[in-house]
């Protein structure tokens, strides 16, 4: 899976693309409001448009099945087992600024509190609680590009999860799906809201996904203590036992296409890491 990110940024085209037209094809008449980009052939699609469709109903589940016919086959033995190798490997997949690219910085906190992962309360807000019984280590990042040279600031945040099974890293990416459903407006911190939130689940082998086991894409806005509201994207992926995620945000003059190549760059890095890690010697 070196330098795979070309293949991803080309899969989140196609899903996006089909993630459209399943919206067109959708009843809009449900109380859910709208759910959690756009192809090389198109201009860049505005985030706004992007997030008044509604493909959550027609996204291909997230399920077990995807497990079965896996891109990458580990080896068994390196597979973390306890809390303590999850931790190492959670933290050497999640990027550091550096991994973004030149010029970003470490947000405050740079990182989360070792043995919390983030969750989406009944309120819609996020918040972070100690992990759960089966999930082994979990590490986020939270990264920023200053604003300059005509364009805001761009805020990112990569995240990786390491899960005791693989069934039990499958069901984090349909709770991932289910939670735009049930939270199409989300606050990830205080001043801060998500919103128009669209998403659509591929596991591998569906519409030409073949980088990972499965995998969710959100889109919305992200708007911060009521000021212009900015594209957003949340990416996510599993390779066996491993989740990896990115979220993108970007200030005034970037393209959703920009922050879209951005997030699957950082997304293929992380993945790429699982399998050098975890693969035979």
């Amino acid at each position: 899976m070196t330098d795979n990110a070309h293949g991803i940024r080309g899969s989140w085209v196609t899903l996006l693309v089909a993630g459209t037209l399943l919206a067109g094809c959708s009843d809009q008449g449900t109380d859910d409001g709208p759910s959690r980009q756009s192809g090389p052939t198109s201009a860049s699609a505005s985030p706004s448009a992007s997030a008044s469709a509604s493909p959550g109903a027609g996204a291909p589940p997230s399920g077990g099945s995807s497990a079965a016919s896996s891109v990458f086959t580990p080896d068994a033995s390196l597979v973390p087992r306890t809390s303590n190798d999850g931790r190492r490997l959670a933290e050497s997949v999640a990027l550091s600024p550096d991994d973004w690219g030149r010029g970003f910085v470490a947000r405050r906190p740079a990182e989360s509190t070792p043995g919390t992962w983030a969750v989406l309360n009944e309120n819609c807000s996020w918040q972070r609680e100690k992990l759960p019984s089966g999930v082994l280590a979990s590490t986020s990042r939270y990264s920023r590009l200053p604003a300059g040279s005509g364009k805001g600031a761009v805020t990112v945040t990569a995240v990786s999860t390491v899960h005791a099974s693989a069934l039990g890293a499958d069901e984090q990416l349909s709770t991932t799906l289910e939670e735009v459903l049930r939270c199409p407006e989300q606050r990830p911190r205080s001043g801060e809201r998500i919103t128009g939130l669209m998403s659509l689940g591929t596991p591998f082998g569906a519409r030409e996904q073949e980088y990972a086991d499965d995998s969710v894409l959100e889109a919305g806005e992200y708007v911060e203590n009521d000021g212009v509201a900015q594209p957003y994207r949340w990416m996510v992926a599993r390779l066996g036992t491993v989740v990896v995620s990115v979220s993108v945000t970007g200030g005034a003059g970037n393209t959703a296409q920009e922050l879209e190549q951005l997030g699957s760059k950082a997304l293929a890095q992380m993945l790429t890491r699982i399998e050098q890690r975890l693969k035979e010697k």
